[in-house]
């Protein structure tokens, strides 16, 4: 990387660990900046997922004390995500690269709709809530599933942990907010910590999304309830969609 390239690495690194304390689709930003400084889309995944661990780490701290109370519960959905990332990054490193271009601007495409479409979906699902302490077997095979989309690529995750959550808990949004970012967590450093042992990780773009990630995390979980919702919901659509041109075209 150049220092200028260095920089919008480092400043997108920053714009993902606050979004993921507040919202999750960081890797919205970060991988197709990663992409436009000419890393191949692999190679810019993994190092995105690794780096983005400090900033996981700095957003529970965040908001630790939304976690009070649910460590019982986050023990069982913390295995199924564990578990879910172990497959989803399995997965990811023995398809084919052409794969990844084809699989990744669709999975982009739907983690936008997601992010526009996230309130409707939340009172879609909360109107057919059913309380349970745990949430119950179908919110364990829901965080594995999303466990195995943030191994394999992880943008908009968080979005998809706040739906299953505020669906089968009856919790309010904060505390919603705070077990998405420790089972987002879960999934970014068990990637992490495969994807370093046997994947191509470049360790120079890690350490800069990382010490932007992390700074990012601790902003986004102190002043990011702040930021207006629609702005950015907009934001992460028009990222996402230079996203999936760059890797389309």
């Amino acid at each position: 990387m150049t220092p200028w390239e260095a920089v919008a690495v480092f400043a997108a690194g920053v714009g993902a660990g606050a979004i993921n304390a507040v919202v999750g689709s960081g890797s919205l930003i970060t991988f197709p900046t990663m992409l436009a400084v000419g890393f191949p889309p692999i190679v810019a995944n993994v190092s995105n997922n690794v780096g983005l661990v400090p900033g996981g780490v700095t957003g529970v701290l965040g908001y630790r004390a939304e976690l009070r109370g649910q460590r019982e519960r986050l023990v069982r959905l913390g295995a199924a995500s564990v578990i879910g990332s172990l497959a989803g990054g399995l997965l990811l490193l023995r398809l084919p690269a052409e794969a990844f271009r084809v699989i990744v601007p669709v999975l982009i495409g739907l983690a936008c709709l997601m992010v526009v479409f996230q309130p409707r979906i939340n009172e879609w699902l909360a109107a057919r809530r059913r309380p349970h302490p745990h949430g119950g077997p179908w919110l364990w095979a829901g965080v594995l599933g999303a466990g195995m989309y943030g191994g394999y690529f992880g943008a908009a995750q968080g979005i998809v942990l706040i739906g299953l959550l505020g669906s089968f808990l009856d919790e309010d949004l904060q505390r919603v907010n705070a077990a998405k970012n420790l089972l987002s967590l879960l999934v970014n450093a068990t990637a992490a910590v495969l994807f370093a042992f046997i994947a191509p990780v470049d360790w120079a773009a890690v350490l800069t999304v990382a010490l932007g990630s992390a700074a990012g995390g601790f902003l986004g979980a102190r002043l990011g309830r702040r930021l207006p919702a629609p702005l950015l919901r907009g934001f992460i659509v028009v990222v996402g969609i230079v996203a999936i041109v760059k890797l389309v075209f």
